[in-house]
């Protein structure tokens, strides 16, 4: 847990410091009064990379370098600095010991919501897709090396499809295959821990009855998933070397989420689709606790945008046993609410 961070040239700050509580930390402030720069540096200093630029555009205009300088709860120290001048370069250090890349174990884990990830309902389905394997590379020993070697099978056939001529596809019809039940029985996995835990956190967060599930849209049974792709590929190869792509595998398939048993991306408010994604964000925090053995810190940007006063009390309330970072510009629901539970970082 963070306990204090300074800023110094990152972003809008020049040189400030902030002092954050073990639970609930809400930055309120206005409109570019640096809120979403300050859960960046948050991010930064945990992880090593903003989700929004790279490194140079974190340095402030016309400043030759950045620094983070943080203290954690257990006394250790960590910091980040950019250098721009006389040449580009990063540096880390965690107790006095410097590192010119940032180790695994050395990063702290963490959950990040930011208004982008509410088109994970109502975007294509590649999101969707992203969204389970990027929290299985998290939480899966080997599966960024699975999903890589899926990749790189697949770019190799789709290939091979373009070419002129009856090229032998079988040799990657079955690595494809293999690689593919693999990944999909991970992912089917995954959506039924999800499935467990969803509908009753939902119900938690929103104070309604709906009913809410989540499916794995898999072609196939995820134990017979080899077979079932294998016979595709091969009856279908005429039609994947027309169109010159492989039309069938998990690249093609989809979480789908429902409320009342009807696609949520279609009857969702903007309100019941930012407290479906937050619950998918904290399942996401608790699937990365157990797997790191670590609480992982929680950044929501602009969080409370469309959420009732009863959805805000009882994410704050549900939130309270991790350290949170939440920006708002709500001033007044801040003061009304949150004071007696939170620590409040007024910006201006």
């Amino acid at each position: 847990m963070l306990a204090s961070l300074r800023l110094q040239h990152f972003r809008s700050y020049t040189d400030d410091s902030f002092e954050f509580d073990d639970g609930v930390n809400i930055i309120v402030g206005p409109n570019a009064s640096g809120k979403t720069n300050l859960l960046e540096a948050v991010l930064v200093i945990a992880r090593g990379s903003s989700y929004r630029v790279k490194d140079s555009e974190l340095v402030q205009f016309k400043k030759p370098w950045s620094r983070l300088d943080s203290r954690l709860v257990s006394g250790a120290e960590r910091t980040v600095k950019i250098q721009q001048e006389p040449q580009a370069s990063k540096s880390y250090k965690f107790d006095g010991k410097e590192y010119k890349r940032l180790p695994f174990n050395h990063t702290v884990p963490v959950v990040l919501f930011e208004p982008n990830h509410l088109l994970l309902l109502s975007g294509g389905p590649e999101r969707r897709r992203d969204y389970l394997d990027d929290l299985l590379e998290q939480t899966v020993v080997g599966y960024t090396q699975l999903r890589r070697q899926y990749r790189r099978t697949l770019a190799q056939r789709n290939a091979l499809l373009k070419q002129p001529g009856q090229i032998e596809l079988f040799p990657w019809d079955v690595r494809l295959s293999q690689l593919a039940g693999q990944i999909v029985r991970h992912r089917s996995e995954l959506v039924t821990t999800i499935q467990k835990r969803l509908p009753k956190l939902y119900r938690e967060l929103s104070k309604t009855k709906l009913v809410v599930s989540v499916e794995y849209g898999s072609e196939w049974p995820p134990a017979n998933y080899e077979s079932g792709l294998l016979k595709s590929l091969e009856r279908l190869v005429d039609v994947d070397r027309v169109r010159g792509f492989t039309g069938h595998g998990p690249h093609r398939e989809d979480l789908v989420v429902t409320l009342n048993g009807r696609p949520a991306a279609e009857v969702a408010s903007r309100g019941e689709v930012r407290t479906l994604v937050l619950g998918l964000k904290i399942i996401e925090l608790e699937l990365l606790a157990a797997a790191r053995e670590e609480t992982p810190l929680l950044l929501l940007d602009d969080v409370f945008s469309e959420l009732d006063g009863a959805r805000r009390k009882a994410l704050t309330e549900h939130l309270a046993t991790y350290q949170t970072f939440i920006t708002t510009t709500d001033a007044d629901i801040i003061l009304h609410h949150f004071t007696d539970t939170c620590r409040v970082i007024a910006l201006t």
